[in-house]
């Protein structure tokens, strides 16, 4: 009870005007009224000290309703930031799901019906190098139908004149390299007598014989696999026949496409679809000449070196190095596996193993640098994107997918900058002059959407024209930046930071002017 007495005048004491504090005059009254707005943004610096110590027993309890629950100055509590994050998480995620979703069910169904449209692949791909020789007999006055068949015989001539130079080389050598396959054959065998081996020729017919076994144990398989191949091997010339067919119709009548695209589909569709597929075709184009280029500098430095090193057959063994280029990796592998056979049959062991050498660095210089650096200047497309889509395609749909993988990838990233193009033109990024279109209806529909992206964009600027705004002064442009001055790499600048919005801040104003009168 005496506690509790002595006590009580200390709180009283401490709530009543210390008796060293000089009493306020109306005077000092008002000049306090005055200061209520700095005194405010005092209290806002010391917000959070001051909330520290608002369950401390020291602190008077008077000093809690002045404190504001709101986070000082500009800032926002991370409960809001934290939310807005989540719920742009979600939405990406939720579009990702969707765009997986999509390519699945893509893939499933071009899956099901790629023994259909592989032909068509391989077709368009022949008719991007064979249609600019066909479009110019057909400018001269030939007819569509004529010009589209000299054009294929043209090419299939030099395809047959390669093939009528290679076979009789091949003929005239096989009775030599018969003999020297022999001879190599028993040199193997005297070298496998000797050290390191040592075996005896009874060991060597043992293990031939063993062999021999294998091979009748398995002739079932054998067989099996020999039928399989036929298969494949009518589907391959079935599919070829198709390809031919569709070559020729598509050089013939190619060129009118497009124009009954824009009468099935409308003006402004007619002209985007004309523009986006101009500009894929002549990015395939650009991926066959890419390719055979590849293909000229392999067959040109292995050849050289085969000549050099005095291998037999080294311009045919050029010439197979050339038509396998255009197979990625197979062809390689299967032009540089015979170039070293012949070399070992013909040569010897140690020449083998130059060319086998030779064959490996040229090889690795074309698939590392040279390739990809062609593909990508010839597609507008980074060298490491070349590798990635090569690599997937190879893993995901073998040979095949390997040859198609980049101009899938450059057909896709044709599609995507004609969008960019497109959103920059709408949004006012860009102008007319400053997107290279490939054709007049790419330049037509472009400035179509120039004018009415235009009067889009006034009527919303318009539209967010307001008192407020106006009021509020608008925006500094003494401190704005742009893209193009700005190096988005640098270091953020004091006038670089985001504020808050104008409507937070107003928001926030008030509710604190409320809180501080209530403290008054």
């Amino acid at each position: 009870m005496s506690s509790s007495k002595d006590e009580s005048p200390s709180i009283a004491k401490s709530l009543a005007p210390s008796a060293a504090e000089p009493t306020l005059g109306p005077a000092t009254e008002a000049a306090r009224e005055g200061s209520s707005e700095s005194a405010s943004e005092v209290q806002a610096q010391h917000a959070d000290t001051t909330v520290g110590k608002k369950f401390d027993d020291s602190v008077d309890p008077a000093e809690l309703d002045s404190i504001s629950p709101h986070p000082p100055g500009e800032q926002l509590d991370r409960s809001v930031v934290l939310s807005a994050m989540a719920t742009n998480a979600a939405l990406w995620a939720l579009r990702l799901l969707v765009i997986g979703a999509f390519l699945y069910a893509a893939g499933r169904m071009l899956g099901n019906f790629w023994g259909g449209l592989l032909p068509i692949v391989l077709a368009l791909l022949i008719c991007t190098v064979l249609a600019p020789i066909s479009g110019k007999l057909r400018r001269v006055g030939v007819p569509g139908a004529i010009a589209a068949l000299l054009t294929m015989l043209g090419f299939f001539g030099i395809i047959t004149a390669l093939i009528a130079y290679i076979a009789p080389n091949f003929a005239r050598q096989s009775q030599t390299l018969y003999l020297q396959t022999v001879e190599g054959i028993q040199r193997l065998q005297l070298w496998a007598q000797g050290p390191p081996l040592n075996l005896n020729p009874e060991d060597i017919y043992r293990y031939v014989d063993e062999v021999a076994s294998l091979l009748q144990r398995r002739a079932g398989d054998i067989a099996g696999s020999v039928f399989s191949g036929i298969g494949t091997a009518t589907s391959l010339v079935v599919t070829m026949i198709i390809v031919v067919v569709l070559t020729f119709f598509f050089l013939k009548d190619g060129h009118a496409f497009l124009p009954w695209l824009r009468r099935a589909t409308g003006r402004r569709a007619g002209w985007h679809l004309t523009e986006a597929l101009t500009r894929a075709w002549n990015t395939l184009g650009g991926f066959i000449r890419a390719q055979a280029m590849v293909s000229a500098v392999d067959a040109v430095l292995i050849g050289l070196g085969l000549v050099i090193i005095g291998v037999p057959l080294a311009l045919t063994l050029a010439i197979i190095t050339f038509i396998a280029g255009f197979i990625p990796f197979v062809g390689a592998i299967v032009a540089g596996a015979l170039s070293v056979t012949i070399a070992l049959v013909s040569l010897g062991f140690s020449q083998a193993i130059a060319v086998l050498i030779l064959v490996l660095i040229v090889q690795q210089v074309e698939s590392n640098l040279l390739s990809p650096w062609l593909q990508s200047r010839a597609m507008n497309l980074h060298p490491v994107v070349v590798l990635i889509s090569v690599t997937v395609g190879g893993t995901l749909f073998n040979l095949v997918g390997a040859f198609l993988a980049v101009p899938t990838v450059a057909t896709i990233a044709v599609a995507y900058r004609y969008m960019q193009d497109m959103l920059q033109l709408q949004s006012g990024e860009k102008t007319v002059e400053d997107i290279p279109f490939a054709t007049v209806a790419g330049h037509l529909v472009g400035k179509y959407t120039e004018e009415q992206s235009a009067i889009q964009r006034a009527q919303i600027a318009r539209s967010e024209q307001s008192p407020a705004g106006s009021a509020s002064g608008g925006v500094d442009s003494s401190h704005s930046r742009t893209p193009d001055n700005l190096n988005l790499d640098s270091s953020p600048t004091k006038l670089d930071h985001p504020s808050a919005r104008e409507g937070l801040k107003k928001a926030r104003a008030v509710v604190e002017q409320i809180f501080h009168r209530r403290g008054r």
